[in-house]
């Protein structure tokens, strides 16, 4: 019993397609239609049912909103299964359920297995659920980097495991490398920012200036510069409070303030609130007393020195010399020192700090060689299998002859390569390797380039070997061909369909198809019809059985539904596809 996923599918409201249920079957469905915009709805639909990109504009005009839908059948033990319970989902008897809604406001909604989930989880079920080959894939295919990405995917963990040590390493090197650059491309500008520092860090050690130097000197030099001015004034003060001794008839505050204490105190006894005021007066007394004696000893200790004066003014001169180059205060001037210093120590690590990284540059480009030598030898051996199994997908193709080939070769460089074989060559991300698919379409012929060497029906064909090799490597059981078919015709087609009807023995596949001779060989045909009432076009899509599968193939063959010709060839290539499996 072939193992089968994806059931049906029911679409509604997206783009051209109304509502719409899709049953698919368990070996070979073939999607046709008389154009590509339904087809390609249904492919759409399976896009975003899997987590593909939704855009509003698929929702179809006046509908508020696009629903996919689809019943999966699924193993309980499957690591999709176990990655859907662990969101939620519930499955009923081994039947998962998922949905993908599409607002016309472009928002987006998945459900999977009756509980909402992140859009991104249907991405991850996809991964084992799924695989789709397209049109796309094909053209990306022409170019030798998708060649080497193609080559990796077949060659699996062989190739996985040094890569990832490669991609480390070079990561490690582009790092070091540009550290590297940076240390010797700016090493004039490096050495000029050091005698800088050098000589700023001597002129400040010189001075040793002292945290708040320079407030206190400031204090200093008003204090010296009006010496004179404040001794007469301490001198006046003085005698205003404890009088003048060369004038015995001078009236002077100690005085007065006494006389008001004594002239109170005689009767303080017959009113407590008289006497806290002779209390008060007496205090005041004490203090005036205080003050004069201090202003007595300042205008003693006040000496106007001029040769201090000019010491301190010195002093200032020298700091303000480095506030004006480093910092708006002696503090601000001192930390500028301190980190001044650990800059000039690292400046002057830097010949040391060049040679560490000279010496990681040289120990990593030997490592990549070493890691690039193995990826050679992955990919070169994985290259003779996938040719050979592609080769033989050929000649299941019409194409008995051809035979495919892998060139892996790198490209020599003089200076800033790694060693490989032997020899100094370009590498990047992914190692030194370049890696073309080669087509020799018949014998005598000389392996070309595919993109150069074969027609657009030889390309579909060797493409569809590729895809069909992937198919067998990959582990999910439902594959999406979406027109890989194209440019092949006549023989070549029936092969076509033969070659994907024995890959449905073992796997589901779901083909979009223009080809009648690969629609016939399919065990399900399903058509996308468009209706049109004036007004609004809608697409449905009907499965088509016995007279119907035979009128729609003729329609393919010959674009007449009852042309007998056309109707005698279509039977009689059913006929054909049936013995020919």
């Amino acid at each position: 019993m072939v193992f089968h996923v994806l059931e049906e599918m029911r679409i509604r409201a997206l783009g051209v397609i109304d509502d719409a249920v899709v049953e698919l079957s368990p070996g070979f469905t073939a999607v046709t239609g008389e154009t590509g915009a339904g087809k390609t709805m249904v492919v759409t639909s399976l896009g975003l049912l899997l987590g593909g990109r939704a855009d509003a504009a698929l929702v179809r005009i006046g509908a508020k909103a696009a629903v996919v839908e689809g019943r999966l059948t699924v193993d309980a033990r499957s690591a999709a299964a176990v990655r859907a319970e662990e969101a939620g989902a519930e499955l009923e008897d081994g039947v998962l359920l998922i949905s993908r809604t599409l607002s016309a406001e472009g928002r987006s909604r998945a459900h999977v297995g009756g509980r909402s989930v992140p859009v991104g989880l249907l991405g991850e079920l996809a991964d084992d659920l799924v695989a789709v080959h397209g049109q796309t894939d094909q053209q990306g295919l022409l170019r030798p980097a998708r060649q080497r990405q193609a080559l990796d995917r077949y060659a699996g963990a062989a190739v996985a495991g040094p890569l990832e040590k490669y991609a480390g390493a070079y990561r490690r090197l582009r790092a070091v490398s540009a550290e590297l650059e940076e240390l010797t491309t700016r090493a004039r500008e490096r050495a000029q920012e050091a005698d800088l520092l050098r000589f700023g860090l001597e002129e400040v050690a010189a001075a040793e200036p002292r945290p708040g130097e320079d407030e206190e000197l400031a204090a200093e030099a008003e204090r010296l510069g009006h010496a004179e001015a404040l001794a007469s004034a301490a001198a006046v003060a003085h005698t205003a409070l404890a009088g003048n001794p060369e004038d015995p008839e001078g009236v002077d505050a100690a005085t007065l303030v006494a006389g008001a204490h004594r002239a109170v105190e005689t009767v303080r006894s017959h009113d407590p609130a008289l006497a806290g005021l002779a209390d008060r007066i007496g205090e005041v007394g004490i203090l005036l007393s205080d003050v004069a004696g201090d202003l007595a000893g300042y205008a003693d200790n006040l000496d106007a020195d001029p040769i201090r004066l000019a010491a301190v003014e010195e002093r200032r001169a020298a700091l303000t010399q480095l506030t004006r180059k480093y910092g708006e205060t002696i503090a601000d001037v001192l930390v500028w020192a301190e980190q001044g210093a650990a800059r000039l120590a690292e400046l002057d690590g830097d010949d040391d700090r060049i040679g560490e990284l000279t010496a990681e540059c040289d120990a990593l480009r030997t490592e990549l060689g070493e890691l690039a030598q193995a990826l050679t030898d992955a990919r070169t051996e994985a290259a003779g299998r996938f040719a050979e199994a592609v080769t033989a997908e050929l000649a299941s193709l019409a194409m008995p002859h051809a035979r495919v080939t892998f060139a892996i070769r790198q490209t020599e460089i003089e200076e800033d390569g790694i060693e490989v074989g032997g020899r100094p060559v370009v590498f990047g991300p992914h190692g030194a390797d370049e890696v073309e698919l080669l087509l020799a379409p018949h014998p005598g012929a000389p392996p070309r380039p595919i993109a150069k060497g074969a027609s657009g029906g030889e390309l579909s064909r060797v493409m569809l070997a590729v895809e069909v090799v992937f198919a067998g490597s990959d582990p999910v059981p439902t594959y999406l061909f979406d027109e890989v078919d194209a440019g092949v015709g006549g023989k070549a087609a029936v092969e076509v369909g033969r070659r994907l009807a024995r890959l449905a023995r073992s796997a589901q596949v779901v083909v979009v198809t223009h080809l009648p001779q690969v629609a016939a060989f399919a065990d399900r045909h399903l058509v996308v019809e468009k209706t049109n009432d004036g007004s609004v076009t809608r697409s449905g899509v009907k499965a088509m059985e016995g007279e119907d599968r035979v009128r729609e193939l003729s329609r393919m063959l010959a674009g007449q539904e009852d042309s007998e010709l056309a109707r005698a060839h279509a039977e009689e290539l059913l006929e054909a596809a049936r013995a020919g499996r």
